[in-house]
């Protein structure tokens, strides 16, 4: 590569594809924003404080990280507020207080920049807002203190509003709700069972790593993981959920009685049975973590636990009568048979789920997979592979 084209290659930046919709999206937000923040400024104000600032010029660069970049931890709201009120308050005590203009702002901005790494409120145009507080000119120093109400507060409480409105009415939650970082759901594996790595791994590399980035850490691990799987499904070639599912799969009648399930069970040597209604539909399933958590096993037989009586009972209005119905797992989570293999191992491990029954387009039972089901077929498929290459 030429040298001149190598250094254009290093100063451009490497962006993420945006579609035409999106950048159309922030064009037209920013243009909502920052007019609607000047008219309002404007009519709150009215026409008695003509020299009094509307608009400061900072709010243009805050416009573009909350429309074009509304997931960015550095447009969150309290990026915006915290960071303009500390860069304001920062920025006209230096003015204040340093007589060199030059020293001024830079004493302005640095100080700004370190109180909002401190209070994690960094907000890139916050750097603005303190040069403008000391080199603002007449206007902006006569206002002291003032300015940081007015215009920095009013202008970012206007464009922050704007910003929530306009994202939320477009399809993009505004503040941002990181995926990976909600709350686990029940039942959710530990990490230490999931393909691949955990989050204390990606900690870990942000800590050597040691630079401030520009995207959300918990959308940072739902990238990462998205592409675990689609490198998974690579790996995996065509393998789809018809070529390692269990064909020959027994199902049991909601009405069966939990004795004659675990019977099933025993005699069969299985660990899970789809529940199904007359027309063969999976209904649910009855697993042994069903059978061992619900169901208190005596001398004369299994009967419900006390909890599971009782809970049964407040929903019915009727005793329950110790049949599959009462403990099993209810709706089942199900595949087809077109399912790719790397999509079998996502749903599976994000669900802690050992066995899935697969459904045709009716949803009647053809089959159930196991985790030993995908195990083989991942060793298989990678046997192959290491055959190919030493060919």
């Amino acid at each position: 590569m030429p040298p001149l084209a190598e250094l254009m290659r290093r100063l451009a930046p490497s962006l993420a594809p945006v579609s035409r919709t999106e950048r159309l999206r922030a064009t037209f937000g920013a243009l909502l924003g920052i007019a609607i923040t000047g008219f309002a400024s404007s009519a709150l104000v009215g026409g008695g404080a003509a020299n009094l600032p509307l608009l400061i010029a900072p709010m243009g660069a805050s416009a573009v990280l909350l429309f074009a970049v509304p997931s960015s931890p550095l447009a969150q709201p309290w990026s915006l507020i915290g960071g303009n009120i500390v860069a304001a308050v920062i920025g006209v005590t230096a003015a204040k207080f340093v007589p060199d203009l030059f020293l001024a702002a830079a004493l302005g901005v640095s100080g700004a920049i370190a109180v909002m790494l401190a209070l994690r409120c960094v907000h890139p145009p916050s750097g603005a807002v303190a040069l403008t507080a000391v080199v603002g000119g007449p206007a902006i120093s006569q206002l002291g203190y003032q300015f940081v109400l007015w215009p920095v507060l009013a202008n970012s409480v206007l464009l922050l509003a704007s910003a929530v409105a306009y994202n939320n009415l477009t399809g993009r939650t505004y503040p941002h709700r990181s995926v990976a970082t909600s709350a686990p759901r029940e039942n959710e594996p530990p990490e230490s069972v999931r393909l691949g790595f955990s989050s204390e791994d990606i900690d870990a590399a942000l800590a050597e790593h040691d630079v401030l980035l520009d995207v959300d850490r918990g959308d940072l691990e739902m990238i990462l993981r998205r592409a675990e799987v689609r490198a998974l499904r690579r790996r995996s070639g065509e393998l789809t959920c018809a070529d390692v599912m269990t064909r020959d799969v027994i199902g049991v009648s909601p009405e069966t009685p939990l004795l004659e399930a675990l019977d099933i069970v025993r005699r069969h040597h299985v660990k899970a049975l789809p529940v199904t209604d007359d027309n063969a539909r999976v209904i649910g399933i009855l697993t042994q973590t069903d059978l061992l958590d619900k169901v208190a096993w005596g001398p004369k037989g299994p009967r419900l636990s006390l909890t599971q009586r009782m809970r049964l009972t407040a929903q019915n209005g009727t005793a329950p009568g110790s049949v599959v119905r009462e403990v099993m797992t209810s709706p089942a989570k199900t595949a087809r048979p077109e399912t790719p293999l790397a999509d079998l191992v996502r749903l599976m491990t994000s669900a802690a789920l050992h066995h899935l029954p697969v459904v045709d387009r009716h949803s009647q039972l053809i089959g159930i997979v196991t985790q030993t089901d995908l195990i083989a077929a991942l060793l298989l498929s990678r046997t192959r592979r290491s055959d190919q290459a030493a060919a």
